[in-house]
């Protein structure tokens, strides 16, 4: 329940901060070009908080926290006395009214780059691209990549976290199945690797699926077989093992690592088998029974216990992007035009049917992010936060009549006919919008709950 809480707060949060940002655009745009702005509300509904500044202009706090808008004073929607014509939106300047509506999602962009700016001062933890285990027989072993390898770039891209290489990897995947690496061998040299997918590349652009498809792991530290902790009801605690035991054999194997171990333990369900640890210094032998649990239909080996894994284990993977306040500044720009490329292009692949639609978040997934990245700490969620903004922005100049992007094509086709677009083109224009809109919406909710579904 607390889960919940938090997810559900952080998402309230995150949207009350993006929509304010975004309408905030609108609003500033707006009043630097002399259009009167009638009020500027955060939220939808009844207001809960309500100020009338100096120039009669309403702000609102509204008690629906999923949305905003600035309403501007416009001929299509009232009387407007004729001293004020000249501040209508409507009266504008086709030019004028592009820049108030393109507002928006600039001010998205530009969000994204103080948050990657804030975020590349105080640091940025990430994960070097270090690759772990190397499936056999798979594209990546064919290739000729070893476990230990460190990805430097993909298709020529500089990359220095394991987040850039996924994701250059799924630029570079998709459509041709095809990705030249550089790598930094365990010895510290350095090779090139192409690697080729024959297979259907669609199956790849699912969620967690490129790194898997391509027989690439994970690296992972090797943890000792110290116990870190024992559930009581389990079996491990009824033998007499205790947290702080390394193991050293099992039956007469040794056991080096943890991952050997669970191994071993889980082979042999409904078993006892004699355990040789070290505890306070010197050997203890005991008789260990393994219990016995349902793991997707097949019986495996259970004792209730859990490794002892210290933060310096994993040290060899650890790094952090930090840079001075003046040079975080076009590391934020470069990262922000990044990730809006990417965005770009894997939105138009979506389109062309070479992207898995299964990417597209609706409300319930970007709420578990935003409760995740939050409790993660405040990098975690203004990198959260950026990602989110510059996909507001992009998905606020698509060319839908209800989105500003939908609104500046009319402005356009108004300067080249030399009148305003029809009011029966426009209404047309709006039920088509609002029927794609549902229609992602509803596609959107449909893969929240398929994920809820399958865990």
């Amino acid at each position: 329940m607390s889960g919940i809480l938090t997810s559900a707060l952080a998402f309230i949060v995150a949207i009350g901060i993006l929509v304010a940002v975004h309408e905030f655009g609108h609003f500033w745009v707006a009043r630097r070009l002399g259009i009167k702005v009638l009020r500027f509300s955060v939220g939808f509904g009844r207001p809960l908080w309500r100020k009338v500044g100096a120039d009669g202009t309403e702000y609102w706090v509204s008690a629906i926290p999923l949305g905003g808008y600035v309403k501007m004073l416009d001929e299509r929607e009232g009387d407007v006395p004729p001293e004020d014509l000249p501040r209508c939106f409507n009266s504008q300047p086709p030019s004028r009214r592009i820049a108030v509506l393109f507002a928006g999602p600039a001010f998205n962009f530009l969000f994204a780059i103080v948050a990657y700016w804030a975020m590349f001062v105080v640091g940025v933890p990430a994960m070097k691209p270090l690759i772990g285990a190397i499936e056999a027989e798979s594209p990546a072993a064919v290739a000729g990549l070893r476990a230990g390898d460190q990805i430097v770039a993909v298709d020529n891209a500089r990359i220095d976290t394991m987040m850039a290489a996924q994701l250059e990897l799924l630029k570079a995947m998709v459509p041709g199945g095809q990705a030249t690496l550089e790598v930094e061998g365990a010895d510290g040299s350095r090779r090139v690797a192409r690697i080729q997918y024959d297979g259907d590349t669609h199956g790849l652009t699912e969620p967690g699926a490129m790194l898997p498809g391509l027989g690439i792991g994970l690296w992972r530290p090797e943890i000792p077989a110290v116990i870190g902790e024992v559930v009581p009801e389990g079996t491990g605690a009824q033998s007499g093992l205790q947290a702080g035991d390394r193991v050293l054999s099992v039956d007469g194997n040794p056991m080096a690592a943890w991952d050997v171990l669970v191994a071993f333990i889980r082979a042999r369900p409904g078993e006892t088998v004699q355990l040789v640890v070290e505890r306070d210094g010197a050997p203890h032998s005991l008789a260990l029974f393994i219990g016995s649990a349902d793991d997707q239909g097949e019986r495996v080996g259970r004792i209730g216990a859990a490794p002892h894994v210290t933060p310096e284990l994993w040290d060899p993977v650890r790094t952090e992007q930090r840079f001075g306040p003046f040079s975080a500044v076009g590391q934020a720009v470069s990262e922000t035009w990044r990730m809006s490329a990417l965005t770009v292009t894997m939105m138009g692949r979506m389109i062309l049917g070479q992207v898995s639609v299964k990417n597209i978040s609706g409300p319930i997934n970007i709420a578990q992010a935003a409760g995740f990245t939050a409790a993660a700490g405040l990098t975690a969620f203004l990198s959260f936060l950026a990602i989110v903004s510059i996909s507001l922005g992009i998905i606020n100049l698509l060319p839908i009549p209800l989105l500003d992007g939908g609104q500046i094509v009319y402005q356009c086709v108004e300067i080249a006919k030399g009148s305003p677009v029809s009011e029966r083109v426009q209404i047309v224009g709006q039920q088509v919008g609002i029927l794609l809109l549902l229609l992602l919406m509803t596609f959107a909710f449909y893969n929240d709950i398929v994920r809820l579904a399958t865990g």
